[in-house]
C-alpha cells in the first residue's frame, strides 16, 4: 500500500468514527488539552512541572553524569540513569521547542495507544458483547476525555510512552505464541522499566505458571518462562552497565527512591504506604523516626500485597488471557505499594481496565459493581479528590479516594482469579 492509499484509508476511517458523538466530543475534548497544557505550561508553570526535571537532567547528562542524582532539581529524578540520556535531545532544543516536540510526540503517542487498545479489545471480546464497535469507540472515547491526560500534557509527563509498551507487549502476549514473538514481548516491557520503573512488579505474572487445586499439581513452563525474563534482562542490562561503570549512580538512585528524606514528605500521593507515612506525621511522629521506617514500610507492603496478588493469580481457575490480569495485578500493586502514586500515572491502568470490562461477560456484576465505578472514578474524579487534600491538609492530609478503588479493583483481579468458570 503507497502513503497515498494509506492517507485514503486513514481519512475515510476518521470520518466513520467522526460519525460516534462519543469520539467526536473525545477528539475535541482531547485536543483542547492538548493545546491548553502547552498554554498554560509555557506562560505560567514552566518551572512548575516534569519537563522542566527531564529538561534539567538532559543538561547534567551532558555536562557530568556522575552529577545525575546529587544534582538539586525541582523534584527528584527517580528514573533509572540509562533514561536520563532520553532528554538529552529534548535539552539541545531549548526549553520552548522541546516541550512542544514533547507533548506533540504524547499527542501522537496517544493515537497509537487507542489503535492498540482497539486491537487488543476486539481480539480478547467476550462473545456475548455486541459485534457492533459502538462501546469500543464509547470506551476508548473514555480514555481520551480523562482528565489525568490534561494533567499528563501539563506536566510533560512519560506516562504515556511506558503504556504505549505495556499495550504492544500486551498485544503480541495475547496474539502470538512463537518464541521470538515472546521475546520481543518481553523486551518490550523490560524497556518500559528503563523509561519508568513502574511496571516491575509485573514481572512476576510474565510467569508461565499455574497450581491445579483440583490435580494438586503445579505446571511450570521453564523453558517460555525463562525466555521471557530473558527479554525483560536484555534493555534492563544496559543500565546494570551504567550501574558498573558509574557506582555512584546505583547508590544515588537507591537513595532517592528508598532511603531520601524525599519519599517520605508529606504529599497528596494515595498509596497506602503514603497515606501511612502521612497519617504517621499526622499523630506526631518526627522525619527522623519516619526515615528509619520508609523504607521497610514499603518492602512489607509490597510483599503482603505481592503474595496476596500472585498467589490466586497461581491456583487461577482459567490460564486464558492471564497476562491481561497479571498486568493489572502488576501496576496495581506498585500503585498501592510504592510511595508515590500519583493522578498521571493512573494512564497506565485505566486502558487495562477498558480491555477487562470487555473480556469480562457484558452482564458481569464485576463490571457493573467495580470496574466501571472505578474506571469513571480514577478517569474523572482523582483529580478534584486531589485539590480536596491541598485544601485540608493542614488538618486532614489523607488522598485516599483513588486508594479505595485500587483496592477494589485488586479485589476484582482476585475474585476473578480463585472463581471456578470465572465470576460474572
Amino acid at each position: 500500500m503507497n502513503l497515498q492509499k494509506f492517507l485514503s484509508k486513514l481519512k475515510e476511517r476518521f470520518g466513520e468514527l467522526w460519525n460516534y458523538k462519543a469520539f467526536k466530543f473525545a477528539v475535541i475534548i482531547h485536543g483542547g488539552y492538548f493545546i491548553f497544557s502547552i498554554i498554560l505550561t509555557l506562560i505560567f508553570f514552566r518551572n512548575k512541572n516534569d519537563f522542566r526535571v527531564y529538561y534539567d537532567v538532559g543538561g547534567v547528562v551532558l555536562k557530568d553524569i556522575n552529577n545525575l542524582y546529587t544534582t538539586s532539581y525541582n523534584w527528584p529524578f527517580r528514573y533509572l540513569p540509562i533514561a536520563s540520556l532520553f532528554f538529552v535531545p529534548f535539552k539541545l532544543m531549548g526549553f520552548d521547542l522541546g516541550f512542544v516536540v514533547f507533548n506533540s510526540i504524547n499527542f501522537f503517542l496517544n493515537i497509537l495507544i487507542c489503535v492498540i487498545l482497539y486491537r487488543i479489545i476486539i481480539l480478547i471480546r467476550a462473545n456475548n458483547h455486541e459485534k457492533e464497535e459502538n462501546r469500543v469507540i464509547l470506551f476508548i472515547s473514555i480514555y481520551l476525555m480523562s482528565l489525568p491526560n490534561f494533567f499528563n500534557y501539563i506536566l510533560g509527563q512519560i506516562n504515556l510512552y511506558v503504556t504505549l509498551l505495556i499495550l504492544l507487549s500486551l498485544y503480541i502476549y495475547l496474539n502470538y505464541n512463537d518464541i521470538k514473538w515472546e521475546l520481543l514481548a518481553s523486551i518490550f516491557l523490560g524497556i518500559s522499566i528503563l523509561i519508568k520503573p513502574i511496571t516491575i512488579f509485573m514481572i512476576p505474572f510474565i510467569l508461565i505458571i499455574h497450581f491445579d487445586l483440583k490435580e494438586k499439581k503445579l505446571y511450570f513452563d521453564l523453558f517460555h518462562s525463562f525466555i521471557r525474563l530473558s527479554g525483560i534482562i536484555i534493555p534492563l542490562s544496559l543500565n546494570l552497565i551504567m550501574f558498573l561503570t558509574i557506582p555512584n549512580l546505583l547508590n544515588g538512585f537507591i537513595e532517592v527512591n528508598f532511603t531520601s528524606s524525599e519519599p517520605s514528605q508529606i504529599n497528596h500521593s494515595f498509596s497506602i504506604t503514603k497515606l501511612i507515612i502521612n497519617f504517621l506525621y499526622f499523630i506526631g511522629f518526627t522525619e527522623d523516626q519516619i526515615l528509619t521506617l520508609q523504607m521497610p514500610l514499603f518492602f512489607i507492603i509490597a510483599v503482603i500485597f505481592l503474595f496476596i496478588g500472585f498467589t490466586p493469580f497461581l491456583i487461577r481457575s482459567t490460564i486464558h488471557y492471564s497476562e491481561l490480569y497479571g498486568y493489572c495485578f502488576g501496576i496495581s500493586i506498585m500503585f498501592l505499594c510504592y510511595f508515590d502514586s500519583w493522578d498521571h500515572h493512573l494512564l497506565n491502568l485505566t486502558p487495562l481496565l477498558i480491555i477487562i470490562i470487555f473480556n469480562l461477560p457484558r452482564d458481569s456484576k464485576l463490571t457493573k459493581n467495580y470496574i466501571k465505578p472505578s474506571l469513571i472514578f480514577l478517569s474523572f474524579f482523582d483529580l478534584p479528590f486531589m485539590g480536596l487534600f491541598f485544601l485540608s491538609k493542614s488538618f486532614f492530609p489523607f488522598n485516599f479516594g483513588s486508594t479505595i478503588f485500587l483496592i477494589l479493583i485488586f479485589y476484582v483481579l482476585i475474585k476473578y482469579s480463585i472463581t471456578k468458570n470465572n465470576p460474572i
